[in-house]
């Protein structure tokens, strides 16, 4: 881990991580525990940290789940890098970038062929929803760090970041927040489920924000991700403590409309990093319900490893304040300028392949990049 910049961070904006006096880095599951050891060692010493967790970390924290680790992982289950204290310093480089050749690596015949499979679950009773989810790859020119620029130009979003590690970047435009706890060991998390695209038009737009506010199959979805979430936030937090003060609500994106709900908690004292992702990890929101059926399931139907993405990416402060996104609409950016990032959508009984499917690549919108210079 070399550097890490959030475009809102613990300074506010453009608030950077570098030159860190350790990397805690787990490649394997046995150094898992070493590093969640590491990290709480260098919270105690008064250190920052700042990095992410691969969604497959989540597949470490239940028994049922271990022996369906995907055999081609590209990443680190986790990295964090050990930082005495971010300052504020933008990203700046804004030579010319490119992103193209934009390929799904699932055909929509493939897609319909892994539908049907979770219909079929769904209908069977093993889950009530699970996120099926496909690659994209394509082909960047430029630096890590101007096409990160010229993305973050082209949508502003809330949980924007940019990692730069020895053998791979990620630049993550994530709108979605995993969880962040205060000072106070108040914990917010705010899952997002349900999309909608945006209008040709300002009628158009509108029309399509209030539909997705009012569509019964999208509150449905979303608010089993609600109580799947509530349920996890409440193995670590205070009896009678977890709320939901908003439901139903309506962002509006430059590509899409996402609709969002809010979880609050009170946690437990002297909770560690590890107790907190044991609970939490990955995000309800990009799995299914239940969790761990769903992701059962997912590690059945898709075909590769999702990495980074449905992972989380943050930053932890020593006086125990954190914050993470869900690591979605996020690419690894490899040296040679192979770029891979996965899309997908919740799917419930009444959905159909070729809704999800479009959903999806409307998602993959926030990646079309025209030459820039």
């Amino acid at each position: 881990m070399k550097k890490v910049v959030f475009d809102k961070g613990p300074l506010g904006a453009d608030s950077c991580f570098s030159q860190p006096s350790k990397v805690i880095r787990a490649d394997t599951p046995d150094d898992v525990p070493a590093a969640f050891a590491a990290m709480e060692n260098a919270r105690s010493e008064g250190k920052w940290l700042a990095g992410f967790a691969s969604y497959e970390l989540g597949y470490l924290f239940s028994h049922k789940l271990r022996d369906l680790m995907p055999a081609d992982r590209r990443v680190p289950f986790m990295c964090f890098g050990v930082f005495e204290e971010p300052v504020q310093r933008p990203i700046s480089d804004t030579s010319q970038s490119t992103l193209s050749d934009l390929m799904p690596e699932w055909a929509e015949a493939q897609y319909e062929h892994a539908f049907k499979g979770l219909r079929d679950y769904i209908a069977a009773g093993d889950c009530y929803q699970a996120n099926l989810t496909f690659p994209i790859a394509a082909k960047a020119t430029g630096t890590p760090e101007a096409l990160y620029h010229a993305l973050r130009d082209r949508q502003a979003v809330q949980f924007g970041a940019y990692l730069e590690l020895e053998d791979f970047n990620i630049l993550s435009r994530s709108p979605e927040l995993f969880f962040k706890i205060n000072e106070h060991g108040q914990l917010t998390t705010r899952p997002m489920k349900g999309t909608a695209p945006r209008g040709a038009t300002p009628e158009e737009d509108a029309a399509l924000a209030r539909d997705l506010a009012a569509s019964e199959k999208n509150r449905a979805e979303n608010l089993m991700i609600v109580d799947l979430l509530r349920n996890d936030v409440s193995r670590i937090s205070e009896v009678g403590s977890v709320k939901v003060p908003r439901l139903f609500h309506v962002e509006t994106y430059e590509t899409v409309h996402q609709m969002v709900s809010d979880v609050t908690a009170q946690l437990l004292p002297d909770l560690t990093v590890f107790d907190i992702f044991q609970a939490l990890f990955p995000c309800g929101s990009i799995t299914g319900a239940p969790k761990i059926r769903a992701m059962q399931i997912l590690a059945e139907l898709e075909d590769t490893a999702r990495d980074v993405y449905c992972g989380a990416i943050g930053w932890i402060a020593p006086d125990a304040r954190m914050e993470f996104s869900v690591a979605i609409r996020s690419l690894i950016h490899w040296p040679d300028g192979r770029v891979r990032f996965n899309v997908g959508g919740g799917v419930v009984y009444d959905s159909t392949a070729g809704g999800e499917y479009e959903e999806a690549l409307w998602k993959a919108r926030f990646a079309e990049l025209a030459p820039t210079t």
